[in-house]
């Protein structure tokens, strides 16, 4: 998906600003047309309360996340030969107690993975990353930074001009294709790949899912997965911004 009105769209129609505001017409509506007012609130309102199970962001993360993470025999497989690491950002914060910009918590995950597997396989690293301001550098400039100081690992090649995940597989092509590198490992989280993986693949580079981060791993099926949690509804909005953006990427490339 793209910045501004698109990323302000799905908010007003996803979880949970669509169902709230589907509530709120069935309450408006409910004096002048009573019928359909109630069956538009208890809609939203029952919507809501749906998207706020963990159970419902369960089974919603399982049609996403890869069934299965990078394992010790899947590095050392003979067919499974990639020539470098591409590492996608996630994010930026400002740290007042480093007194600068860092990456955000999501992409020190994706960091902290790639650097693992860069120490475990050898293999040259790429950062993809955008979206500088001001005098700010881009996402993939603060990752290398990270990776460089924090893990002690260096970064090849930095792609900085890309704004979307089809940019970041767009330039990164590019970049590598250059290189005589068409096989990577892609390091994303496990809820992101399967719409990094399409993009990927649309410039002709073979990415080999390196999920991390896995969302709906650690819950357990209990009574506490029908009791709403904020977490959970957070996540279900998450799973709707990736199928939103494979439909975007389907219908638009």
């Amino acid at each position: 998906m793209g910045l501004g009105i698109g990323g302000v769209l799905e908010q007003l129609i996803g979880p949970p600003g669509g169902l709230i505001f589907l509530a709120l017409l069935g309450l408006a509506l409910m004096s002048r047309h009573h019928r359909l007012g109630r069956s538009l609130a208890f809609t939203g309102f029952g919507l809501l309360y749906v998207a706020s199970l963990p159970v419902t962001a369960m089974v919603l993360l399982s049609s996403l996340e890869p069934a299965n993470a990078l394992t010790a025999q899947d590095l050392a497989a003979a067919d499974n030969s990639p020539q470098a690491i591409v590492v996608l950002g996630a994010g930026r914060r400002y740290a007042p107690e480093l007194g600068q910009e860092t990456v955000n918590g999501a992409a020190l995950q994706r960091v902290r993975y790639a650097a693992w597997l860069a120490k475990r396989t050898g293999l040259p690293l790429l950062a993809t990353g955008g979206l500088a301001h001001d005098s700010n550098p881009a996402e993939a400039v603060l990752m290398q930074q990270v990776l460089a100081r924090e893990f002690a690992v260096p970064v090849r090649w930095v792609e900085s001009e890309s704004r979307t995940t089809y940019e970041n597989a767009k330039f990164t092509a590019k970049i590598l294709k250059s290189e005589g590198i068409d096989r990577v490992y892609l390091v994303t989280h496990a809820l992101h790949m399967k719409r990094s993986l399409m993009s990927f693949a649309k410039f002709g580079l073979t990415a080999i899912p390196a999920p991390t981060a896995y969302e709906g791993r650690g819950w357990k099926i209990g009574v506490r997965s029908f009791l709403p949690r904020a977490e959970a509804l957070f996540l279900v909005d998450q799973v709707f911004h990736e199928w939103v953006g494979m439909a975007w990427y389907w219908m638009r490339y």
